[in-house]
């Protein structure tokens, strides 16, 4: 971001402070400062997906299996645009990482020009569309791990086609994952004011999802699948796990783990979709912050309801355990992003962690170093209906707040009891 528009940061959250605004003009600054943030104020270059001859002799491979819900672009470099296509693309797609001595962890180094330098920016090597059942299997067979992992990544709001692709090339790069990594990209329009057309967007993609993690767990060329959601993707994600759930009466065995990275899911909504998705669900694990920038403006757009991932759900960490929920608090934790939106993938720490999670592996233990045990006033997980006042470490969580909580996240018995039937 530059000069200036750090600056500009600055003033406005200096205005912010000096003198209260109304709800109805709140908007502005919250826009103004996710404009200036997220885009830097400046152009960046695009279109930068045209392969390259050749790559940095000691550069980084990452082969990923795409597949899109964008309609095509006629531009060359840009392969889909953000509009909504009638179909679901595929390609397989080679990105070069930068050597690491050129590099650190948590970077994308975007193209300065076309072409990249591949000695110091990310850059494609190959793509090509995967025309046919078979060709996907034949890539899939080339790539896969003895374990026969699959890790889904679908990213949030406001991300081009290649934003998508750059940033799970370096997450699955810095991570140190060999599952085999496949992207699904929805139509974002990647313009911080269609906030609203990206949320159609994913509610368009959402049958689309379902549909890759259905056919990822029916292959019998795979047998662990886990999905890396983040932001408004963590919504796309849990909805259509919740409609696999739904066609197939529970969410296959194969899909063991899911990571919801600063979701950006109203907090009620979530816990609607976590119910409906069954008991046989696979494992969870939210990172969340209450510094995210972003998701404080997600929160005010949406009527004031709290996001997922911009709780404070430590409170709860032990009982959500218990659920099949862990949580990593990042809210201390340094990151390149001043809206602290994506720590998931740009701080060091949180990209080890993350390559655990990726691998399979358990995380018991990781997250209390993430969740230090503080006091607490009030928590509010599972929305407005369980509301509990608390004032306790997090390790002493009272046995009322245990049941409500696990009431609220188990499903109705259709009984009626005051009049009520619980939902």
């Amino acid at each position: 971001m530059s000069l200036h528009a750090q600056r500009s940061v600055r003033v406005l959250q200096r205005i912010g402070r000096a003198r209260p605004i109304s709800a109805r003009n709140r908007a502005l600054p919250v826009l103004v400062v996710l404009s200036l943030v997220v885009n830097g104020c400046a152009a960046r270059v695009e279109n930068v997906l045209q392969p390259l001859a050749v790559s940095a002799s000691d550069a980084s491979r990452v082969d990923m299996l795409v597949a899109t819900t964008r309609r095509p672009s006629e531009k060359p470099g840009q392969v889909y645009s953000g509009e909504r296509g009638t179909a679901i693309s595929l390609n397989t797609v080679v990105v070069s990482v930068p050597p690491d001595r050129n590099r650190k962890v948590g970077n994308v180094q975007w193209p300065s020009r076309v072409p990249p330098n591949p000695e110091k920016e990310f850059a494609v090597l190959e793509i090509a569309k995967a025309g046919s059942e078979g060709q996907v299997l034949e890539w899939f067979r080339r790539n896969r791990n003895a374990k026969r992992q699959v890790v889904i990544f679908v990213h949030g709001f406001n991300n081009t086609y290649a934003d998508a692709l750059f940033r799970f090339a370096q997450i699955v790069h810095d991570s140190g994952t060999d599952a085999t990594p496949v992207v699904f990209t929805w139509p974002s329009r990647a313009r911080v004011f269609d906030y609203l057309y990206d949320k159609e967007s994913a509610n368009y993609s959402r049958r689309a999802l379902e549909d890759l993690i259905l056919q990822a767990a029916r292959s019998p060329d795979v047998d662990d699948v886990t999905i890396l959601a983040h932001s408004m993707g963590a919504w796309l994600a849990a909805e259509a796990l919740r409609g696999v759930s739904m066609r197939e009466k529970s969410i296959p065995a194969k899909v063991k783990n899911v990571v919801l990275a600063s979701p950006d899911i109203d907090i009620d909504v979530f816990r609607r979709q976590f119910v409906e998705m069954g008991p046989k669900r696979p494992h969870f694990t939210i990172l969340t912050s209450t510094r995210d920038k972003a998701l404080g403006a997600s929160r005010w757009l949406s009527g004031g309801i709290d996001r997922v991932g911009g709780s404070d759900l430590r409170p709860y960490a032990s009982v959500l355990e218990e659920l099949g929920v862990s949580v990593i608090d990042t809210s201390t934790i340094a990151s390149n992003d001043p809206l602290g939106h994506n720590t998931f993938a740009d701080s060091p720490d949180i990209v080890r962690l993350l390559g655990r999670r990726l691998a399979g592996q358990s995380l018991a233990g990781s997250e209390a170093s993430f969740a230090d045990q503080i006091g607490v006033t009030a928590a509010n997980f599972a929305g407005s209906a369980a509301r509990i006042a608390v004032a306790a470490p997090v390790s002493v969580i009272s046995g009322e707040a245990r049941d409500v909580l696990k009431r609220e996240l188990s499903p109705s018995t259709g009984q009626i009891v005051d009049g009520q039937i619980s939902y």
